[in-house]
């Protein structure tokens, strides 16, 4: 049985491991059914407790393909067949507001709890036009806001953007990735002054600094609040590969945060690992042009893909970053999961 969108709200706000689920296609750009569904098996038996489907790792080109749909279909009903696993489905909702709320229409008849919503495809619209754009989704299907990077589309945000939009009641929860702690702490003093600091949940999308994220106290700014706040999970691509690690040490996270402890010296030199991995697999040096490839190749070599193709031809892995995988595969192999792959993928891929 599916989650109720309070409990989903509940388990949000506890703070879960949120994969952005990779497309599966063939060498003929076709959508790979068999590999798409052992992927979200794979991200349910790890430890997942949620997915993100139709957002940039999903590759934003399902649309123009005409798989929003059926991917969205395929992910929703592949979690549904597994009775020890009720994910949070958060679907990714993109551009004009048109098209955003019947995306958000169709993600809502498929049993997702929330959708994503992505303003990449307003890059001049004043704020007002972006908390209308936010609001009309509101309606249709409870929202996971988003600060996405402007390397990949994103744009910048401002304060008094978040302050307004954090009023909208069925925003629920925030994804920050600006891959900025100025622009991070934006969001946070927002979520405090609007007074959601209980109801919205805050998730961390800045791949640079994911571990931190998720054991940092910020202060509290508003009277009487006494506990700090806190970022709860993640929604990463990073997370798409090696997903049985990162939900070990999550879950590490959430026991340090919930003692107010201290971070001992080895998380924080696995978080400068997880860093230097991610800047790899996902092309930080070439502006991020070869990650969606670069988690393909993660997902290849241990099985769960067949390759590292992308819908868009023109889009493959940069000079020099096959190089640099093999670096980071070697160097940081005890954060692999390769081996709980090799055990369960025949079953997966069935």
């Amino acid at each position: 049985m599916r989650l109720t969108s309070r409990e989903a709200g509940a388990a949000l706000r506890r703070g879960l491991v949120i994969p952005a689920h990779p497309l599966a296609v063939t060498a003929s750009r076709r959508l790979d059914e068999r590999s798409q569904r052992a992927l979200t098996r794979y991200y349910l038996a790890a430890g997942a407790g949620g997915l993100a489907v139709g957002v940039h790792t999903t590759q934003f080109e399902i649309r123009s393909h005409g798989l929003y749909r059926p991917v969205l279909t395929l992910v929703a009903e592949t979690a549904g067949d597994d009775d020890r696993a009720r994910p949070v489905l958060v679907a990714g909702v993109g551009g004009g507001t048109r098209q955003a709320v019947a995306e958000a229409r169709v993600a809502a008849d498929l049993g997702y709890h929330l959708g994503l919503v992505s303003l990449a495809a307003l890059p001049r619209a004043s704020t007002d036009a972006l908390v209308r754009h936010v609001k009309a989704v509101s309606e249709v299907l409870p929202v996971m806001a988003f600060y996405l990077q402007p390397a990949i589309g994103g744009r910048d945000l401002p304060y008094a953007f978040w302050r307004r939009v954090l009023e909208v009641p069925a925003v629920v929860a925030v994804k920050i990735a600006p891959f900025d702690r100025y622009r991070t702490q934006d969001v946070v003093r927002a979520v405090q002054d609007a007074g959601r600091a209980d109801a919205v949940a805050l998730y961390t999308g800045n791949d640079d600094h994911i571990i931190l994220d998720l054991v940092t106290p910020f202060p509290s700014l508003r009277r009487g609040r006494r506990r700090p706040l806190r970022i709860a999970g993640g929604l990463l691509g990073q997370w798409a590969f090696w997903t049985r690690r990162a939900v070990e040490y999550t879950a590490r996270c959430h026991r340090i945060a919930r003692r107010n402890g201290s971070v001992p010296t080895d998380l924080l030199r696995l978080a400068q690992q997880v860093t230097d991995l991610n800047g790899a697999v996902f092309d930080a040096a070439n502006r991020f042009a070869g990650c969606l490839p670069g988690i393909h190749e993660m997902l290849r070599r241990q099985g769960l893909l067949q390759g590292r193709w992308c819908l868009d031809r023109g889009v493959g892995l940069s000079r020099g970053q096959l190089r640099e995988i093999d670096r980071v595969c070697a160097t940081y192999s005890h954060l692999s999961d390769d081996s709980f792959v090799r055990e369960h993928l025949d079953d997966w891929r069935r």
